[in-house]
């Protein structure tokens, strides 16, 4: 896949998944412009990528707070002359159930996701529509966000948040020719090892051994296994695509089903609440929906 000519920006790209798609994007021939709160990590980065003959900027700045997106956009027009692509990556995990959440851990959790990637979305298209030419605008939901988890209400409400904007900004964006789509990755990380049922898991994963294969065919993966979408969807190859949530993960790549009626019962007049009750099993004669990430790995 090649990306030569084209200019990328990747938030939270000192560890994990976008580390990995950072040095991937680099390879591909993009010139990145690496972000973290880290500023030490996405010069790390950064000199993994120029090693390998590439071109890259560092920007350190937390997604999320106020002008870190302008930054961010900023550094790429002036290192590069232009932006083609934004893989909004930045993230935090404050998991804990509802009755323990104190309003801190909300404001940080979805201060980071769903504010951050509106923030850099919103400072991405408007750098799109200036310089024209189209775009892509590549967000990171969760299966926690598209199925609902155990302690991560928060997480969840944030990365649906991220899927519901971009079906959005992929109608507001398509006379533009910027695509948007929302990737739904699930990969061993230091965010993932807070999971007990993935935390032996990643910690195999960093002293260097192998992944078992059921865990890679059930979508348990490496942040190396989902860059290769990232890119992709970067790439002209992609044009087509947008409004999609795509998942990756291991050896497995989906796609993502919007939300959709799947059962609808008519009556003149309007519905009672004695009515509902008597038409409830008639609704509910397929089953109900089922809730929550499967973790049985």
């Amino acid at each position: 896949m090649d990306l030569q000519g084209k200019i990328a920006l990747i938030t939270g790209a000192g560890l994990g998944i976008g580390r990995a798609t950072a040095l991937a994007m680099g390879r591909a021939g993009a010139r990145v412009v690496v972000n973290d709160i880290d500023g030490n990590a996405a010069r790390a980065v950064v000199d993994e990528i120029t090693a390998a003959g590439g071109e890259a900027v560092a920007v350190a700045a937390a997604i999320g707070t106020d002008g870190s997106a302008e930054a961010c956009v900023d550094a790429a027009v002036e290192s590069f002359g232009r932006l083609d692509t934004l893989f909004a990556c930045a993230g935090v995990l404050r998991d804990s159930v509802l009755w323990k959440t104190e309003d801190d851990a909300f404001d940080l959790v979805v201060g980071t996701h769903l504010k951050g990637t509106f923030q850099c979305g919103r400072a991405a298209a408007r750098q799109f529509r200036a310089q024209g030419g189209g775009g892509s605008l590549i967000l990171t939901a969760s299966p926690a966000g598209q199925q609902g988890n155990f302690g991560q209400g928060v997480y969840a409400a944030a990365k649906s948040g991220i899927v519901g904007m971009m079906r959005s900004w992929s109608l507001e964006l398509v006379r533009d020719q910027v695509t948007v789509n929302a990737i739904v990755p699930t990969a061993l990380t230091r965010m993932t090892a807070t999971i007990p049922a993935l935390a032996p898991h990643v910690a195999a994963m960093e002293r260097g051994e192998p992944l078992p294969q059921p865990l890679r065919e059930k979508g348990i993966g490496t942040p190396e296994d989902v860059a290769p979408l990232v890119v992709f969807l970067a790439s002209d190859a992609a044009r087509g695509v947008t409004g999609q949530a795509l998942g990756i993960g291991g050896d497995r790549l989906s796609l993502w089903s919007h939300p959709a009626e799947v059962r609808v019962l008519q009556k003149p007049g309007g519905w009672s609440a004695e009515a509902i009750a008597q038409g409830w099993d008639d609704v509910a004669a397929q089953g109900l929906q089922p809730v929550g990430v499967p973790l049985d790995f």
